[in-house]
């Protein structure tokens, strides 16, 4: 019975009994074969050669001819000089093996450098860019054989360790055909960094340290984040000829900004003709800060639409509580332990400030739209006490109403500057223990029938003396009440 061979590799599978003596030649012949289907060769293309032929058995086997082949090597790294892409052709296209694949050719042309182009008939072809690896495997499905990327969709356990932990760049490239892009570790820096081409640490887009995420290499280019919606998008990004973060929409940076930080400032909206806002989404009420374009205003208030419900409107030159509606409106200042309003009685139609948070509760001071005040409780006017007085003296009335002197000399009132027209008080002189103190007063201060201030002479005695600011420099003076226990 004669020999039989092996599909792909035309391993000669004798028959029982035969080549009786001789068996030994055919049985290292094939031993060759398997030795180089697990085993690696380096293999030179012609110079500058369009074409190289991969053959993966020998023409015929059991003729006495056979030649081992390179293509029965598994791993294959191909050199040699090229000048353009090399077709490498798997025959025969019967065949069916898988390779590894190196690309290690040189550059010998003005475009390079090149990749091969691997194919076995008439299907699918794989293409090895220079200074990569493939794995790849043909089908052997004769006229119209195809290679196939074996790991075109590669399946890994639940970790992927890339490195050995030496001191070196790690990576993934990714390689499209127009620009690269990569993922790895620059291990001198001790950190992780994804950007454009394949070289770790340039052209740098996103950079992870231990405590911070860096968008950017620092060269003069916008930096951003896009937010790619279904009806639209939205970006944070640094505007870097302007040197501003701006939040906005679309996925251009300074386009429709909405929020643009500055060195020290914050602007919302981009001077368009439109409300813009900032809104509290709160779990039972909304709050916003907006601007209402239309009125030029500021306007804070409840929900989300500018210019509804509003509580505090700032104009050009005004501040505006409320919003017209037919309700109590107030400032509160919350203290420690007491609170006071100013606020809007909106059913009495009275400015109240009082004692509390509640507009109405505990009043100090009430107007009412007449502009009658009507006090809550006593008013105290500030009293100045000064227990040396002599010569000339001043009377600041801007700092206070009432005025207790003590005289140890002739005093002089002289004309003050700070009177308020309406002006009331009174004037309390006090004879030091000596006595008999003398009080001239400044053309501003009048008595009746210009008699002018006598005072009691006694030691310690105290005289009281009404006052009312006529006009500016006019003080009128009342008669003193004298000799006070």
């Amino acid at each position: 019975m004669a020999s039989s061979y092996t599909t792909n590799f035309s391993i000669e599978k004798m028959a029982t009994g035969d080549q009786s003596g001789t068996w030994g030649t055919t049985t290292n012949h094939n031993f060759d074969i398997i030795d180089r289907i697990v085993s690696y060769k380096s293999v030179a293309i012609t110079t500058n050669a369009d074409t190289h032929t991969l053959t993966v058995r020998e023409a015929s086997p059991g003729s006495g001819t056979e030649n081992l082949q390179d293509g029965m090597y598994r791993v294959i790294k191909f050199t040699g000089a090229l000048d353009s892409n090399c077709a490498v052709t798997i025959a025969p296209n019967t065949a069916g093996a898988f390779f590894i694949i190196i690309n290690s050719t040189t550059d010998s042309g003005s475009s390079g450098p090149y990749s091969l182009i691997l194919s076995q008939g008439s299907g699918a072809n794989v293409t090895v860019a220079n200074g990569k690896s493939a794995v790849v495997y043909c089908d052997g499905a004769g006229s119209g054989a195809a290679v196939v990327n074996a790991l075109s969709a590669p399946i890994f356990g639940s970790t992927l360790t890339i490195g050995d932990g030496t001191a070196e760049d790690t990576k993934l490239v990714y390689d499209g055909n127009a620009k690269d892009f990569y993922m790895g570790l620059d291990d001198s820096a001790d950190k992780l960094v994804v950007g454009v081409g394949s070289a770790v640490g340039t052209n740098s887009i996103l950079t992870l340290d231990d405590d911070s995420v860096t968008i950017g290499d620092g060269a003069a280019a916008d930096t951003k984040l896009v937010y790619d919606g279904n009806a639209k998008d939205f970006y944070v990004g640094l505007d870097d000829s302007a040197d501003v973060l701006i939040i906005g929409e679309g996925s251009t940076v300074g386009t429709n900004p909405i929020l643009t930080l500055t060195d020290d400032s914050v602007t919302v909206g981009d001077g368009a003709a439109t409300d813009t806002k900032i809104v509290y989404d709160g779990n039972a009420k909304d709050f916003y800060v907006g601007l209402d374009d239309s009125a030029d205003k500021l306007v804070i208030g409840v929900g989300s639409t500018v210019g509804t419900n509003s509580i505090l409107t700032l104009d050009d030159d005004s501040v505006t509580v409320g919003d017209g509606a037919a309700v109590d409106t107030k400032i509160v200042f919350d203290g420690n332990a007491q609170d006071y309003y100013i606020g809007l009685d909106d059913s009495a139609d009275d400015l109240v400030i009082g004692l509390g948070s509640a507009v109405g509760t505990t009043p100090a001071i009430s107007i009412d739209e007449n502009q009658v005040t009507t006090f809550g409780k006593a008013t105290v006017g500030a009293t100045l006490t000064d227990t040396s007085n002599t010569g000339s003296v001043t009377l600041d009335f801007q700092t206070s109403q009432n005025f207790v002197l003590t005289l140890t000399g002739n005093v002089t009132l002289a004309n003050p500057s700070t009177e308020a027209v309406g002006q009331s008080g009174i004037m309390v002189f006090i004879q030091d223990g000596t006595g008999s103190r003398t009080l001239s007063l400044g053309t501003d201060y009048e008595t009746a029938g210009g008699a002018g201030i006598t005072l009691s002479t006694a030691a310690s005695a105290v005289d009281v003396v009404p006052y009312f600011v006529k006009a500016s420099g006019s003080i009128q003076l009342g008669a003193p009440q004298k000799a006070f226990a």
